[in-house]
C-alpha cells in the first residue's frame, strides 16, 4: 500500500480541511461536497484524511463491518456472537463514475441462485463504506439515479435492497464525501440539499503558498515515507482530538439561543425545508466539540452557515452560490442573546470588536463565499422600444461599428420537448429514447459478458425444451449459463444539445434580442434538468466562433449567452459549418452521445458571394449526416419571408417560434424533431 499523503501537511484550503474534520467528529452532520477547479488537492485531502482517521473494530469476518460492541441485528451476516472484535484501518470506498447499481447497493448472485437454488446476496460498495468514507470524485458525473440511491442511503443510515426475490437491509453508516468541478456541470438543487456541507476550492495566488505547495509535493514524491514520517506527530495530535471531539459531542449543550440563530439564518435566506435547520445544528455541536467546548455559540452558529447554506439557496443551475456576510451578522446579532439560564450562549465575541465574529475554532472563519446573485434572466430595464433591426450595419472588425451593447434575457419559461428520432445508446439521461440499464423491458438477448439484468421469462422460454435430455422428469427446472438472457431495457439518454445563434445586425433589436437571450435561456435550462450537454456556437460579421466548447455546465453557456455581442452582417453559412465542425470533433470524443442542433435565427443571410446558396449547401450537408435539428424562428415585423421555414426545410428539422416553445402553449400539434426524423425516414 502506498505511503498517503499526510492530511495536516496540506497547505492552505482551511475550509475543506474543516469541513472534512468536523464530518469525522460527526458523520451526522451529512458528508461534504468540494466544488473547485482541477488541481486543488480535492482527492488528496479525501485519501490524506482516510489514513488520518482512527482505527475501526470490527465482527471477525462480517462482510457488513459490525461494531463488536453493537452489532446490527438486522446484519445480513448476523446474528454476531459476543466475542472480541479486530481492528483495522478506517476503509476508504471509492465509488467511480461508471458503476452500476448493482456494484453500488449489492445484488442476487443470479447465477447461484438458478444453477444451485440458493438465494446469495452479493454486497455492494455502500456494505464496503459502513463505518467508513465513501469517496465519489466527479459526482456530478454520476448519473441521477446512483446520486439518489447513495444519498438515501447516507440519510438513512442504511440500505434496502428489493429484487429478485430477495429482501435485504443492512447498515450503512460512512462519511460521504463527493468532489465536483462545477465547469463540468452542476448537480441538480435537490440532490445539492442532501449533502451536508459545502465549500468552495480554488488555488491559493499568494506566490508564497504556492512555493510552499510545490516544496511539499515534490519532497513527498521524491521520499514518501521519510515525507509522511516528518508529519507523523502533527498526525497523530489530530487523530487524538478527533476521538476526544467524539467522546465530548454527547456533551454539548445547543441552547435556545444558538437554535434561535439558526432558525432565524434559515428564515433569512430563504432555505427551503427544514433539513438546512438541522445539518446547522449538528454542525454548530461538532464545531463546539472540536473546539473542546460544552457549549455553542454564535460563532459556531455563523461558521456552520458559511458551511452547511451556500448551496441550498440554489434554486436553478443560474443562481450564484454564497451568502451575505453582512447580511449573515445581521441576523445572528438581531436574534442572539442569552439562554433562558443565562449561561450566554449564543452571542459571545472572542475577538472583542463587539460584533461575534471572532475566529472559528480552527484558527479562521473560512468559508469565502461569493456575494449574492440571482438568474441572469430579470428582465432588461434598459430595452428601448424601436425598429426590429431590418437594416443591417456593414461590419467592422471583430463584429462591426454596429456593435451594440449587449442585451438582457428576459423571463425563461419552460420549454417543450424536443427529442432526437430513433433509439440511441448514449448517457442515461431525460431527453431522447435510448437503450439503457433502467426503464421499460423491451427484449432479451443472450449476455455479452457479466449478466446484470436477467430477463427471467426468456431465461425460462431458452430452458424449457432441453429438460428431457437434461434429465428432468418430475416439477422444477434445470437452467444453465447458457439459458441466461440479458433484459433489454429502453429508458432515456442525455444528448448533446448545440446552440447555433444569430448574432448579426438584424437580430439586433434590444427587444428582439432580449426574447431570444430568454428563448436560449430557456432551453439551457430543458438541458440541464435533462442533464445534456451543451455547446454554444454564435455568427455575426464576416465568421462564425465556438463561444462554448461542448460541456455540461449549462451556467458557463448562460455566462457567455448573457454577453453576447451583437450587430454586422450574417454569415448563416458560416455558423453551419462551424457547428458541423464542432460535431465531427465531438463523435469522436463520445461517439454514443447524439447531437441536436437548435439553430437560432430569422433565416436571413447576407455577405459574401451567393450567401443563400452557400447556407443552403451547409444546411444539406449536416441534414445528410441525419443530424437531428430545430430552427428557432425569430423573424418579427408585420411582413414575415419565411426564410427560417426555408432553412428548416434544407435541414431536415422543423421550424418553431420561440412562442410556440413554452410547455403551456395552445399552438395546435406539438411540433419537435420528431416529426422530422419520421419525414426522413419515409
Amino acid at each position: 500500500m502506498s505511503t498517503p499523503y499526510p492530511f495536516t501537511a496540506v497547505v492552505g484550503q482551511d475550509d475543506l480541511r474543516l469541513a472534512l474534520l468536523l464530518n469525522a467528529v460527526s458523520p451526522r452532520v451529512g458528508g461534504v461536497l468540494v466544488r473547485g477547479e482541477k488541481g486543488t488537492a480535492k482527492s488528496t485531502a479525501v485519501r490524506a484524511l482516510a489514513a488520518l482517521m482512527p482505527e475501526t473494530e470490527v465482527v471477525p469476518g462480517c462482510r457488513f463491518s459490525c461494531d463488536p460492541a453493537a452489532p446490527d441485528p438486522s446484519c445480513p451476516d448476523g446474528p454476531h456472537e459476543s466475542r472480541p472484535g479486530v481492528r483495522r484501518p478506517t476503509a476508504l470506498v471509492e465509488l467511480p463514475v461508471g458503476a452500476s447499481e448493482d456494484r453500488l447497493v449489492g445484488a442476487l448472485d443470479i447465477e447461484r441462485a438458478l444453477a444451485e437454488g440458493v438465494k446469495a446476496f452479493e454486497p455492494g460498495l455502500l456494505a464496503d463504506a459502513h463505518r467508513g468514507i465513501l469517496y465519489v470524485d466527479e459526482v456530478n458525473l454520476l448519473n441521477d439515479h446512483l446520486v439518489d440511491l447513495l444519498l438515501d442511503a447516507a440519510a438513512m443510515g442504511a440500505s434496502y435492497v428489493e429484487r429478485e426475490g430477495v429482501s435485504v437491509r443492512h447498515a450503512a453508516r460512512f462519511l460521504l464525501v463527493g468532489t465536483m468541478n462545477p465547469e463540468e456541470g452542476e448537480l441538480r438543487p435537490q440532490l445539492l440539499d442532501r449533502f451536508g456541507l459545502t465549500v468552495e476550492v480554488k488555488a491559493s495566488r499568494e506566490p508564497d503558498q504556492r512555493v510552499e505547495v510545490v516544496r511539499r509535493r515534490l519532497a513527498y514524491d521524491d521520499a514518501p515515507e521519510e515525507f509522511a514520517a516528518r508529519w507523523a506527530g502533527e498526525e497523530a495530535a489530530v487523530r487524538q482530538r478527533i476521538v476526544e471531539a467524539r467522546e465530548l459531542l454527547p456533551s454539548v449543550r445547543l441552547g435556545d439561543a444558538a437554535l434561535r440563530q439558526i432558525a432565524a439564518t434559515c428564515a433569512a435566506f430563504e432555505v427551503d425545508g427544514m433539513r438546512a435547520d438541522i445539518v446547522m445544528a449538528r454542525t454548530a455541536t461538532a464545531l463546539a466539540a472540536w473546539a473542546g467546548r460544552t457549549d455553542v455559540l454564535a460563532e459556531d452558529v455563523r461558521q456552520a452557515a458559511l458551511l452547511a447554506l451556500p448551496h441550498r439557496r440554489r434554486r436553478n443551475p443560474f443562481d450564484a452560490p454564497g451568502l451575505d456576510e453582512d447580511r449573515l451578522d445581521e441576523t445572528l446579532e438581531q436574534f442572539g442573546g442569552q439562554d433562558g439560564d443565562g449561561d450566554g450562549a449564543g452571542n459571545d465575541d472572542d475577538d472583542g470588536d463587539g460584533d461575534g465574529d471572532g475566529p472559528g475554532p480552527d484558527g479562521g472563519p473560512g468559508g469565502r463565499p461569493e456575494p449574492d446573485g440571482g438568474p441572469p434572466g430579470d428582465g432588461d430595464a434598459a430595452a428601448r422600444p424601436g425598429a426590429d433591426g431590418a437594416g443591417e450595419p456593414q461590419a467592422g472588425p471583430g463584429g462591426g461599428a454596429g456593435e451594440q451593447v449587449p442585451a438582457r434575457a428576459s423571463e425563461p419559461f419552460r420549454t417543450k420537448v424536443l427529442s432526437v428520432p430513433g433509439v440511441g445508446e448514449g448517457a442515461a439521461g431525460r431527453r431522447s429514447r435510448a437503450r439503457t440499464e433502467r426503464g421499460r423491458t423491451t427484449g432479451a438477448h443472450r449476455p455479452r459478458g457479466a449478466l446484470t439484468k436477467l430477463h427471467l421469462a426468456a431465461t425460462v422460454r431458452a430452458a424449457a425444451p432441453h429438460q428431457r435430455v437434461r434429465g428432468r422428469s418430475g416439477p422444477g427446472l434445470v437452467v444453465r449459463r447458457d439459458d441466461l438472457r440479458q433484459a433489454v431495457r429502453e429508458g432515456h439518454e442525455s444528448n448533446l444539445v448545440l446552440f447555433v445563434v444569430d448574432a448579426s445586425g438584424s437580430m439586433a433589436a434590444r427587444q428582439r434580442m432580449s426574447a431570444v437571450k430568454g428563448a436560449v435561456l430557456s432551453l439551457l435550462l430543458d438541458a440541464y434538468r435533462r442533464r445534456d450537454k451543451v455547446g454554444l456556437v454564435t455568427f455575426r460579421g464576416t465568421a462564425a466562433e465556438v463561444a462554448l466548447p461542448p460541456t455540461s455546465s449549462v451556467d458557463v453557456a448562460a455566462v457567455r449567452l448573457e454577453s453576447l455581442p451583437t450587430g454586422g452582417r450574417t454569415p448563416l453559412a458560416a455558423g453551419l459549418l462551424r457547428a458541423h465542425d464542432v460535431l465531427r470533433v465531438e463523435r469522436l470524443r463520445d461517439p454514443a452521445r447524439r447531437p441536436l442542433v437548435v439553430v437560432v435565427t430569422d433565416g436571413r443571410a447576407t455577405g459574401g458571394p451567393e450567401p443563400v446558396a452557400l447556407a443552403g449547401r451547409a444546411a444539406r450537408l449536416l441534414a445528410a449526416e441525419g443530424t437531428a435539428c430545430v430552427v428557432v424562428d425569430c423573424e418579427a415585423g408585420p411582413v414575415r419571408l419565411g426564410l427560417a421555414g426555408q432553412l428548416a426545410d434544407e435541414l431536415g428539422g422543423t421550424a418553431v417560434t420561440p412562442a410556440e416553445l413554452r410547455a403551456d402553449s395552445i399552438a395546435g400539434v406539438v411540433r419537435d424533431v420528431q416529426g422530422a426524423g419520421t419525414r426522413r425516414a419515409a
